[in-house]
C-alpha cells in the first residue's frame, strides 16, 4: 500500500492564470479576427467555388453519423467534466483538410482535421450566446503540435497561411518566398530562434505522410482544463479497426480527389472505431501549457482511454454529405467549464471561431443554428 502511494502519479492542478488575456493580447486578437473576416469574404472568389469557406479547414471531405460512448470505471482523475458520467451519445464527425484553401488534394498538404459534435450533453456551455446548447465539440488535427507559441506571431503567420495556395502555385520560387516571409515577417525583421522553431513545427505538419484519413491519430494540439487538472486529448484508431482498412495508400498525384473517396468507400463497407484518450499534465516543464510547438511525450505522460468513438457502416453520397455539414459550426468553446481550452493561443481562438463562423454564414446567407440532434443534421441532405 505504501509503495502504491509513493509511485502513484501526481498531476498538475488546473491554474486559472491560463485563461487570462492581457490588453495587448486582445489587440492582437482584434487584428486576427479582422484578417479572418476579410479572408472569408474573399474566399469564394479566391477558391473559385460557389460558397464562402471557413478561415481554416476550408475543404470538407466527409460528414458521418457516429456514437460517442463515455466509459464506466474511469480512474477518478480522468472522470472529470464531460467524462464524469458514463453514457452513449449520438455524434456527428467531419473530416477536413486543415488548410485555408479549397483545391486539389495534392496542393493542400496532408494536415487533416477530425471535428466531433456530441449531442445531449447537459450543462452550461462557454460559447457566448450558446450557453444553453446541448452539444459539445472537439476540433482535432492529425499532428500533436501547433506551429507557433506566440499570439503575436500567430497574427502574421495565419495571414501568411491564407495565401499558401498562391505560394505553392509558384513552384520552388513560391516556396522560397513563403519561407522568407515566414522567418522575416514579410522582410521586416531578421530571423530569430522563435521563427526557426515555428517554421520547423510547420514543416512537420506540412510533411505528414500520406495515408487513409482513418489511419491517423488526431490531437487537440493545445491543452484543456480537465476538471481539477490540465490535459491534452487524442483520438486514435483501434488496432482491430485499422486492420479493416483496404485502401491504405492515397494516390495524390494521379487523382485530384484522392482523400474523400478513400474515406467514403471504407465506411460503406464496415464500421470503424477510435479510442478517445486524455493525457494529464504531470510535469509543467515537460508538458508546458503555453509551448504548443513542444510535444507532450507519451513516455512522460501516458494517454488513458476515457471514451470510444464508433462510426457505423453507412450509406454516404459521393460528395461526403456536404449539404448536411457545410453549415455546421465546430468550436472548442462549445464545451463545459470543466473541459475548457487553456493557454493564451487556445483561449484566443474563441473570437477567431466566432469571426469565421459569423462571416461565413452571413456571406452564404445561411442561418447560424446549432442542431439538437443527429436527425436534424442529416434531414437537409435526406430531403434533397
Amino acid at each position: 500500500m505504501m509503495l502504491k502511494k509513493i509511485f502513484k502519479p501526481k498531476y498538475v492542478k488546473y491554474d486559472p492564470k491560463y485563461i487570462t488575456l492581457s490588453n495587448d493580447d486582445n489587440k492582437v486578437i482584434d487584428t486576427i479576427t479582422e484578417d479572418i473576416r476579410l479572408y472569408v469574404k474573399k474566399s469564394k472568389d479566391l477558391n473559385d467555388i460557389d460558397h464562402h469557406t471557413r478561415a481554416v479547414h476550408a475543404k470538407s471531405y466527409c460528414g458521418l453519423k457516429a456514437k460517442f460512448e463515455i466509459l464506466d470505471n474511469i480512474p477518478e482523475e480522468y472522470a472529470q467534466g464531460l467524462y464524469a458520467k458514463a453514457g452513449i451519445h449520438d455524434a456527428v464527425i467531419r473530416f477536413s483538410n486543415a488548410a485555408a484553401a479549397v483545391s486539389a488534394d495534392r496542393r493542400l498538404g496532408l494536415g487533416q482535421g477530425l471535428a466531433i459534435k456530441i449531442f445531449d450533453v447537459p450543462g452550461k456551455k462557454l460559447a457566448p450566446g450558446e450557453e444553453d446548447s446541448t452539444t459539445f465539440d472537439y476540433a482535432l488535427v492529425n499532428g500533436p503540435i501547433f506551429f507557433t507559441n506566440s499570439l503575436k506571431d500567430y497574427a502574421y503567420l495565419s495571414k501568411l497561411n491564407f495565401g499558401l495556395n498562391g505560394y505553392l502555385g509558384d513552384g520552388l520560387l513560391g516556396k522560397g518566398k513563403f519561407v522568407f516571409h515566414w522567418l522575416t515577417k514579410y522582410g521586416k525583421e531578421f530571423p530569430d530562434i522563435g521563427g526557426l522553431r515555428s517554421l520547423n513545427a510547420f514543416r512537420k505538419l506540412a510533411t505528414i505522410p500520406p495515408k487513409n484519413a482513418w489511419l491517423y491519430d488526431y490531437f487537440s494540439q493545445g491543452a484543456f482544463r480537465h476538471g481539477d487538472y490540465m490535459a491534452k486529448v487524442r483520438v486514435t484508431p483501434t488496432k482491430a479497426s485499422m486492420e479493416k482498412i483496404k485502401r491504405t495508400n492515397i494516390h495524390l498525384f494521379t487523382e485530384d480527389e484522392a482523400i474523400r473517396p478513400a474515406i467514403i468507400e471504407e465506411i460503406r463497407e464496415h464500421d470503424y472505431q477510435f479510442e478517445v484518450q486524455v493525457q494529464l499534465c504531470q510535469n509543467i516543464k515537460k508538458q508546458p501549457i503555453e509551448q504548443l510547438t513542444k510535444e507532450w511525450k507519451e513516455s512522460d505522460a501516458p494517454f488513458v482511454t476515457v471514451a470510444t468513438l464508433t462510426i457505423p457502416c453507412q450509406d454516404v453520397p459521393d460528395d461526403g454529405n456536404l449539404s448536411a455539414i457545410e453549415d455546421l459550426s465546430f468550436t472548442t468553446f462549445r464545451c463545459l467549464e470543466e473541459n475548457r481550452p487553456i493557454g493564451t493561443l487556445q483561449h484566443s481562438r474563441l473570437r477567431a471561431y466566432q469571426a469565421s463562423s459569423k462571416a461565413r454564414h452571413e456571406h452564404n446567407e445561411a442561418k447560424r443554428k446549432e442542431p439538437t440532434s443527429l436527425k436534424e443534421v442529416f434531414s437537409k441532405s435526406a430531403a434533397e
